[in-house]
Formats: C-alpha cells, sequence, structure tokens
C-alpha cells in the first residue's frame, strides 16, 4: 500500500501540500485530476524521493519498485527491442552473468532465476507491448536514434511496462500516443497487476482504465471510487451542499452579529450579546467553493462560402518519389464535421497537410474554393513559436495596426491573460501556449479548421471547452484527435484513411473503437451468395444505431441547405442585385450548385430512409 500521511511541501514559500494524506492499496488503478499547477508532477517527484519533504510521510512496501517515463529519451545504437528489453534490470544481468559464469551451481541458480521471471518469454512480450504502441516489427528492429522524440517517448513507455514495477506512475502518457495507441494503453493498464497512478487529461482514459479518481485541490487530496464521470458527479453534489452549509452560515452569522450589534450596549441584554459574540467566535468558517475557472475558446466566425469548399478527382499525395495516399475522390462543405481514422502511418497527417496548403498534390486535381482561408493546427507548431517572444509580441505581427486593447482581448479569447500576454512564451505551460498556436490557426477565421492533435497539454476543462467553441464554430472542422471523447462531441462524419486511400467509414466511434481493438470490424454489408438464402437476421441493436444515425445526418444536411436556398433566393429577389450583372451571375451561380447539392443530398437521406426501413422490416 502506498500511504501518504500529513504531508507538507512548498516551492519558494508557496504551500502545494498543507497536511495532506491519502492511502491507495495494492493493485488499485488511479487517475490523478487537479487544477494545472496545483503539485500533481510534484507529487510524483515526491513519491520517488526526488523532492525532499517539508512534513509528514511517504511509505511504500519494502523493496518496492517504482517506475515512470522520463521527461526525454536519448536516441542510441541500441535497437528498440533491444532498448525495452534492458529495462529488466534482473533479467538483463542475469543474462549477461550467464554468458560470463564458469561455476555449474551458479550456472543452475541463474538459470533457475531466469525460468521463474520468466526471462524466455521476454522478447515476445517486449514486441507485443512494441505493436501495441504502434511499432511494427521492422522498427523494432531499428536503433532508436532512427526515431523522433515522440516516438523515443514511446519506447520510453514500452520499457517501463515491460519492467512491471510494483508502482508504476505516468504523466500524461497519451500525449505522444496516437487513437490506436491510447485505446490499447487503456486495455493494458486496466489489467496490469499491480499499482498504477496516471496523470491525464484524458477523459476516456480515466473512465475506462482506472477504477479510483484521486483529487488534488486547495492542497488536499480526496479519493474517490469509479471512474472520472462519477467522480465529478460527486464533487458536483458536494459543492452543491457546501454551497448551502456556506449560505446557512452565513445568515446565521449575520443573524447572531444582529442580536450583539442592537444590544450589546443594553445593560439587561449585555449577557446574552456576550453569548453570540462567543458563539461566532467558536463557529467554524464554511466557504463557498469557488465556480472551476473555464477559459472559453473565441473562434472568429468566417463569412459562407458556396458549397463545396474543397474537392478533390483522383488526387494522390505523398513524399518525393513516395506515394503516400491515392485515388482521392472527396467533397467537403463548410458545414462539415470530419473526424479523420485510421493507424498510425496510414497518412492522417499527410492528408491533414494537403488540405492545409502545406503539401502540394502528387496527381489529380484538387480544387479550393477561391476565397477559401484555412487554418491549421499541428502539435509541432507549439515547438515553433519564439520562445524570447510574448504572446502579444506573437499576435502584433500577425496584426501589427491592431490597437493594444484589441490584441489583449484576441489574447483573453482564448484564456490568455493579462500576465499570460507579457510572459515570454518559453515560460509558458503547455497548455498556454497550445492556445496561442489555436489564437493562431484561428485568427483570419478561415473557413476550414484543420486540427491535428489540438488536445495534447490542454487539460479537461480546456477540451470540454474547445469542444463547445469547436461546434459554435461556422466554417468545416477537419479533426485528427487520440481524445474519444472530443470526436464524439464534434465529429458528425468519419473518414477512414487505410491501405494508400480514404473511405466514409460506415459505424460510429464505439464501432471503430472495437475493431482497433478485437482487430475485426462487424460486417455492416452482406455478400450475396451463389444461391438464395433465408432471411436475413434482424441487425443487432449497434446496427439500427448506426442507420438511424446516418438518417439524422443526412436529415440535417438537407436542413442546412434548405436554409442556404432560402437565403439566396432573398438575395435573389432584390432588384438591386441584377444593377451589377458579374454580381448577378455569382449568385445565380451559387444557387445553381446549391440546388444540385440539395439534389444529391435529398438521394442521400432517401437511400438512408430506405436502408432504415428495410432493416426494421426484413
Amino acid at each position: 500500500m502506498l500511504r501518504i500521511d500529513d504531508i507538507s511541501y512548498s516551492i519558494q514559500g508557496r504551500p502545494l501540500f498543507e497536511g495532506c494524506s491519502a492511502a491507495i492499496p495494492e493493485g488499485h488503478k488511479v487517475g490523478l485530476v487537479g487544477p494545472n499547477g496545483a503539485g500533481k508532477t510534484t507529487l510524483f517527484r515526491l513519491i520517488r524521493g526526488e523532492l525532499s519533504l517539508d512534513g509528514g510521510e511517504i511509505t511504500l512496501p519494502s523493496r518496492a519498485r517504482i517506475g515512470g517515463v522520463a521527461q526525454e529519451a536519448p536516441g542510441t545504437g541500441l535497437s528498440v527491442l533491444e532498448t525495452v528489453l534492458a529495462e529488466d534490470k534482473e533479467r538483463a544481468s542475469l543474462m549477461a552473468e550467464s554468458e560470463q559464469a564458469t561455476d555449474p551451481n551458479r550456472i543452475a541458480e541463474i538459470q533457475m532465476r531466469l525460468a521463474d521471471i520468466d526471462a524466455w518469454s521476454a522478447e515476445a512480450r517486449a514486441a507485443s507491448i512494441l505493436d501495441g504502441l504502434g511499432f511494427a516489427t521492422t522498427d523494432q528492429a531499428r536503433p532508436t536514434s532512427d526515431f523522433s522524440g515522440g516516438w523515443r517517448m514511446r519506447v520510453a513507455l514500452a520499457g517501463v511496462l515491460f519492467s512491471q514495477p510494483d508502482l508504476l506512475l505516468l504523466d500524461e502518457p497519451t500525449n505522444y500516443l496516437d487513437l490506436e495507441g491510447a485505446l490499447w494503453l487503456e486495455g493494458y493498464l486496466a489489467r496490469y497487476p499491480h499499482t498504477v497512478i496516471i496523470i491525464s487529461h484524458d477523459r476516456g482514459l480515466l473512465n475506462r482504465a482506472v477504477g479510483h479518481i484521486l483529487h488534488l485541490e486547495d492542497r488536499k487530496l480526496t479519493l474517490y471510487t469509479g471512474g472520472y464521470d462519477g467522480f465529478t458527479r460527486i464533487r458536483a453534489e458536494r459543492r452543491a451542499l457546501q454551497a448551502a452549509e456556506a449560505k446557512k452560515q452565513a445568515e446565521r452569522r449575520a443573524h447572531l452579529q444582529g442580536f450583539v450589534d442592537r444590544f450589546r450596549a443594553k445593560a439587561s441584554k449585555a449577557r446574552q450579546a456576550q453569548a453570540r459574540v462567543k458563539m461566532l467566535e467558536k463557529m467554524q468558517p464554511i466557504t463557498a467553493p469557488e465556480e472551476a475557472r473555464l477559459h472559453r475558446f473565441s473562434f472568429a466566425q468566417p463569412e459562407e462560402l458556396s458549397p463545396p469548399i474543397i474537392s478533390m478527382q483522383n488526387v494522390a499525395v505523398g513524399y518525393g518519389d513516395r506515394t503516400v495516399l491515392r485515388r482521392l475522390d472527396l467533397r467537403i462543405d463548410q458545414d462539415d464535421r470530419i473526424a479523420l481514422l485510421g493507424r498510425n502511418g496510414q497518412g492522417k497527417s499527410t492528408l491533414s497537410k494537403m488540405l492545409a496548403g502545406r503539401l502540394s498534390e502528387m496527381d489529380g486535381k484538387i480544387t479550393r474554393s477561391g476565397k477559401l482561408r484555412v487554418g491549421y493546427f499541428a502539435q509541432h507548431q507549439v515547438d515553433e513559436l519564439v520562445l524570447n517572444e510574448t504572446p502579444i509580441d506573437h499576435v502584433r505581427r500577425l496584426r501589427p495596426d491592431e490597437a493594444p486593447a484589441r490584441l489583449r482581448a484576441r489574447l483573453a479569447g482564448f484564456g490568455l491573460m493579462e500576465a499570460q500576454a507579457e510572459t515570454q512564451v518559453g515560460r509558458l505551460s503547455g497548455g498556454q501556449k497550445a492556445r496561442l498556436s489555436l489564437l493562431i490557426a484561428t485568427i483570419d477565421a478561415p473557413h476550414i479548421l484543420i486540427l491535428d492533435e489540438p488536445t495534447n497539454h490542454l487539460d479537461i476543462e480546456s477540451r470540454e471547452a474547445l469542444s463547445e467553441a469547436l461546434n459554435d464554430y461556422t466554417g468545416a472542422v477537419v479533426l485528427v484527435s487520440h481524445d474519444m471523447h472530443l470526436l464524439g462531441l464534434v465529429a458528425e462524419r468519419l473518414w477512414l484513411v487505410d491501405a494508400g486511400g480514404v473511405t466514409p467509414y460506415e459505424g460510429d466511434l464505439d464501432d471503430y473503437r472495437r475493431f482497433l481493438l478485437t482487430g475485426a470490424e462487424t460486417a455492416k454489408k452482406k455478400t450475396p451468395g451463389p444461391a438464395a438464402k433465408p432471411a436475413a437476421p434482424r441487425p443487432s441493436k449497434d446496427e439500427f444505431q448506426s442507420l438511424r444515425s446516418d438518417v439524422r445526418k443526412a436529415e440535417e444536411r438537407v436542413q442546412k441547405l434548405s436554409e442556404m436556398l432560402e437565403k439566396l433566393d432573398v438575395k435573389l429577389a432584390d432588384p438591386a442585385v441584377y444593377q451589377d450583372p458579374p454580381e448577378a451571375e455569382k449568385w445565380g451561380r451559387k444557387h445553381a450548385e446549391a440546388v444540385e447539392a440539395m439534389t444529391r443530398a435529398e438521394n442521400l437521406w432517401m437511400r438512408a430512409l430506405e436502408r432504415l426501413e428495410l432493416a426494421e422490416n426484413p
């Protein structure tokens, strides 16, 4: 059991922990959550003994091994697989000794110990972990120096998972994983045989991989049973109760104080007044909880363009002479909300770069609306910020003619308040840097916003705020993320990037999650056989849900196009439009394109209704 007993710790006079206690039994999976800057990472360092407590004690069972992932993972000449195997120090030491030992008794002891720790299956176990984190068999044989920093962090994570410490401390492990790796990690941690504490802002991970939430707030630790959603519900109930008690106490104090003020000077009431003064002094103050600060995102809204804003005909894209994606026939309208799905290395980021204009097509034709503005956010852009400049310097460079008050208002709209606006970027937190990069990506009111892993370094409240902003945004959204919760809140269409192509995904996110975890997708289309067959079985609940979702999305599309046509009809009914022939021609062309889009949308709606009707009445 991990015991945290009455600990205190301060940094430069600022207390992070005061009289703080918690007990975590062996084998528990715990999510450590709390506001940014509350001291979560510092708690990990205290548990590991890297920092000395001001008071109290942290205890673990004797000889318990603590493991975690370092902030940086250096590249070496060792292969990825060898690097992971080396993390089991005892096995590595015994294997090395077995090659040198000559004493028969010692050789026997070594072989018995190797058998006890299951050393002979180590390579298979390490390879399985690496495969789950996205390393193909050929990649496992390459030296770690061949890989980027993010991939080296995956190697480090694989190493600590392979070594199986008694207490596993993970600080934002999904930040350098893709969706597939994050889902694999969820399952692995749920089955992990020892104690795990995870700092994470990934709501899905905190709901599915842990059984307890350890909340750090106001320099105290509180352990809750259940996942993150259960924690938020219980905490909300407690906060409501605390607020109610604080209100009652305030009313009671006001009543007592009123009596004291009124009768203190009267001799006949002096004793009663003094008694009430003592009651006020003994009354333990109940403080109403502060509302959680939620810095919302304020996206500039674009004007409306006629559909489509991007279309592709037989497009191929790649790098140099290597084609990554080919035969792309895709269309994006301004009201689209698209999530790109697909295993690592299949081309999601390549497609994102091409849509953003950062990568040219190799073949085929891509047509963009003439006035199209594109906003692009990729995680590497956070690292490209100028570290010795302030956020207001970055925004001033983009808007040199704007007044300082307007520049500060822009920053405040992304949660970068007065103090952060004048702080050098190098001293900002990862979440603050991400907010600045999102502001830069959206400052021109883009008609399409392409986001490649936007939630890394954003806390849970900020992720919720981002989802709200994206749902209010009137431009198209193309989203790549390992955060299933965000995808579920934002995406209306799913594109699968796989085997060199991009196709609409017929299921929903739950189907895709099952597909990734099981390696096989439930067939949604029946392949006709050579002979007549009995009536097909009634579709499953999930299949019905998918069909109803298709109908709903198609209906919403028709509704949006109907509203667009109504606006265009009003515009074309204005006699002033026809005083400018080119302007009249432009609006007439937009109307024709909208009518064509409506025809396609209505056909899709009818087909979706027919499929649902056929399923309900086979």
